[in-house]
């Protein structure tokens, strides 16, 4: 573990508890200049909580949170004494130009006036030192992509002289590309002294970039280690507490009768003549690279997006959509209230049904909540994803669609969730599968549905080997 005497952001003995719940449980954590730190560990092991408390936004019930040796205060006393945070949404005003948002509070002033040239000018040179076009200084942040938001956020922490950067989840949705300009500003930081904080549930880039790894379960550090020591498995391991099981050779029990019937579905400029089945008890996927439209074809066959010509026949449909902030959580409301929402019938809720439905769920799907009256937004964003994928089993539909079940969530998150659609699909639920993980899609499908321009291209039993797969969606005839 890296020694107070040369960090410039030190925590020890770092306790936190809400009610019952102890999100963390004497954690030590350090990080020097220069150096990209990881933080991992899965969804409820602490990570949040941590990044908060150095953020400022919460404060530990005991222990000390020091940069260069002084306390962390509040959020505005952590950002002036050079902390600063970039999520995985880029907190940015959408109206204001790029410029206005990098000094946005900290304005730089010449006779008690914005001095908006040598704003603009600085803004510029911050943008140039990031791989970003100059440009970009005088454009709305409404109008940027999401990855130039992020780095325009990166910026901001620069403008402010930050001396600790919080990074939370930030390549979540960008492309390769995009991630290596993530990248070139993270290494743009080291070069300046910066030392970073780089939160991920996508292992594989933590050899990339980071220079040590600190894995969080339970509230607790069960590794702190160089990055060059560690291995993305033994990662993995570290997270969920045991050695992880391969299942991508489980055999399946027989397919019953079409439960999901697709003919030439089609929408201009998304896909065109479609058609595929599900049957009861069987997972197939449809699976390719980014634009594909495997998304938009999985939101027409629910009916959410619609088509202009070809047929669906169903029975009764389910759908756990892949924005599940924007889509399938109701934030304000309990975690009762989001489970069993979908089932209502009539004017009148039942609160005793509605406590027992949740209650169950809950226990047959491991949800990490207090109780059925949490709020959801209180829960980690794995747990909020078994909230969400238990209110589309509550009727037990004869089909379900799944958009990006594990996306954003961690590996020990992500088995749980695979072994929660194994059980379903063992008791007769037909599945439809959408996802961009193709190690998810060899390990839960039986039958993979390659989509490349709005067509299927290629169509592989359980057992093709992954380069195929990849080979297919790529393009490679």
């Amino acid at each position: 573990m890296t020694t107070t005497t040369d960090a410039l952001l030190t925590l020890v003995g770092i306790r936190k508890h809400y009610g019952g719940v102890y999100a963390l449980q004497g954690v030590d954590f350090a990080v020097r200049p220069g150096e990209v730190h990881g933080l991992v560990g899965a969804n409820g092991a602490g990570k949040s909580t941590l990044i908060k408390i150095v953020s400022g936004a919460e404060k530990a019930d005991a222990g000390t949170a020091e940069l260069n040796g002084q306390p962390i205060g509040d959020t505005v006393k952590a950002l002036h004494a050079g902390i600063a945070a970039v999520y995985q949404d880029p907190q940015l005003f959408g109206e204001l130009t790029v410029a206005e948002n990098v000094f946005i509070g900290r304005e730089l002033r010449k006779h008690g006036r914005i001095d908006w040239p040598e704003q603009t000018k600085r803004a510029k040179d911050l943008l140039r030192s990031l791989g970003l076009n100059e440009k970009l200084a005088a454009r709305r942040i409404a109008d940027l992509s999401v990855a130039e938001q992020q780095l325009v956020s990166v910026a901001k922490a620069l403008a402010h002289e930050a001396q600790v950067l919080i990074l939370d989840e930030p390549s979540a949705i960008l492309t390769d590309r995009e991630i290596e300009k993530l990248f070139h500003a993270i290494r743009t930081l080291k070069d300046r002294g910066v030392g970073v904080i780089y939160v991920s549930h996508r292992l594989d880039e933590l050899a990339q970039i980071t220079d040590r790894v600190t894995v969080l379960r339970d509230g607790k550090v069960v590794a702190s280690e160089p990055t060059e020591d560690l291995t993305v498995r033994r990662i993995a391991e570290l997270m969920v507490g045991h050695a992880l099981t391969d299942n991508t050779a489980e055999p399946r029990s027989p397919q019953g009768d079409p439960a999901l019937q697709v003919e030439n579905l089609t929408r201009r400029n998304r896909f065109s003549n479609v058609s595929f089945e599900v049957r009861l008890g069987e997972v197939v996927s449809l699976f390719g690279l980014v634009g594909s439209g495997t998304g938009s074809i999985a939101r027409a066959v629910y009916g959410i997006e619609p088509a202009d010509s070809g047929t669906v026949r169903t029975g009764q449909t389910a759908m756990l959509p892949g924005d599940r902030s924007r889509q399938g959580v109701f934030a304000t409301k309990t975690v009762g209230f989001n489970i069993s929402i979908a089932s209502l019938k009539g004017l009148w809720l039942n609160r005793n049904q509605e406590r027992r439905t949740a209650t169950d769920f809950i226990n047959r799907m491991r949800i990490k909540t207090p109780g059925p009256n949490a709020l959801i937004a209180t829960l980690s964003g794995g747990n909020q994803q078994k909230v969400v994928l238990a209110r589309q089993l509550v009727d037990r539909p004869e089909v379900l669609v799944l958009e990006e079940p594990t996306q954003g969530v961690d590996v020990g998150a992500k088995e749980e969730i695979h072994g929660l659609i194994r059980d379903i699909v063992g008791q007769g639920t037909a599945v439809l599968l959408v996802s961009s993980d193709l190690p998810e899609v060899m390990s839960l499908a039986d039958r993979i549905l390659v989509v490349r321009g709005g067509r299927i291209t290629a169509r592989f039993d359980r057992g093709v080997a992954q380069a195929d797969v990849l080979a297919a969606a790529a393009g490679d005839e």
